[in-house]
């Protein structure tokens, strides 16, 4: 008996024959592990379709193998002209902005800092202005008072402390007229004394002997030569003395004013 395994093999047309070697082809495709070519996509059978793996592994190590979403990767944009010609602007834009608002605030500052120094220096300019007119008024106020504040006659006492009262203020006015009313004025009475004060002038003429040791705007200390000439019944003939005296003026209402005399 024929083997009728050989006679299918060997029986049929043409075209039976193509499509089963056509089946075995793709059978023996299916058994065998397909390795993708790198920026090629393997080409399956609608069968052998699954879902994308993310990772496959082969012999020599561990291969990921990332699918392209949609079956193809998509092209980045191409950059439009537009954009292309407005990117160089832009970016100038905002380096420049912040160096702008730099210089800005650095102008202000420096600005502040002027305005503050000129302040200063004018405020400065003005009290140096004050203080000179201070040891002008001052020095003339302190030649004036010397004279009538440390003199006096027995025979006119009242008048003559009331005139230096008037040179006086504050405390030590309050001082004097208490000192001239319990001990000079009795002692120049019972004694006859005249005391005549002068402030030194030079031999050669000039301005007399005072300066201003220290000068504010309201209060001001001088330095004078005084020579008091005294005389009395205690004295055979006149006594000069040579005094230095300092003396304290303030400024009030009425100008300059002594409100302190110290002899040294």
């Amino acid at each position: 008996m024929a083997n009728p395994t050989s006679r299918v093999r060997g029986a049929g047309s043409p075209a039976r024959r193509s499509m089963t070697a056509a089946a075995r082809a793709a059978a023996k495709r299916a058994r065998r592990p397909e390795h993708p070519v790198p920026g090629r996509r393997a080409v399956s059978s609608p069968a052998e379709e699954a879902p994308p793996r993310r990772t496959e592994e082969s012999g020599s190590g561990r291969t990921m193998v990332v699918d392209a979403p949609g079956g193809a990767w998509d092209d980045p944009p191409e950059p439009s002209p537009e954009a292309a010609e407005e990117e160089p602007w832009e970016s100038t834009r905002l380096r420049r902005f912040p160096r702008g608002k730099l210089l800005a605030a650095a102008s202000a500052v420096l600005l502040v800092a002027g305005l503050v120094a000129v302040a200063v220096l004018g405020r400065q300019y003005w009290e140096g202005q004050r203080a000179d007119q201070s040891r002008k008024e001052a020095l003339a106020a302190a030649r004036k008072a010397a004279p009538v504040v440390l003199s006096y006659d027995y025979r006119r006492l009242d008048r003559d402390f009331a005139r230096a009262r008037a040179h006086l203020t504050g405390d030590f006015r309050d001082e004097y007229g208490r000192t001239t009313k319990t001990v000079v004025g009795p002692t120049a009475r019972k004694y006859h004394g005249v005391v005549k004060a002068a402030v030194v002038e030079p031999a050669g003429g000039g301005a007399p002997a005072a300066s201003v040791v220290s000068a504010a705007p309201d209060r001001a200390v001088v330095l004078l030569f005084v020579n008091q000439v005294t005389r009395s019944t205690q004295v055979t003939g006149s006594r000069v003395d040579l005094n230095r005296v300092r003396m304290t003026l303030t400024r009030t209402s009425g100008g300059w004013r002594v409100s302190g005399v110290d002899a040294l």
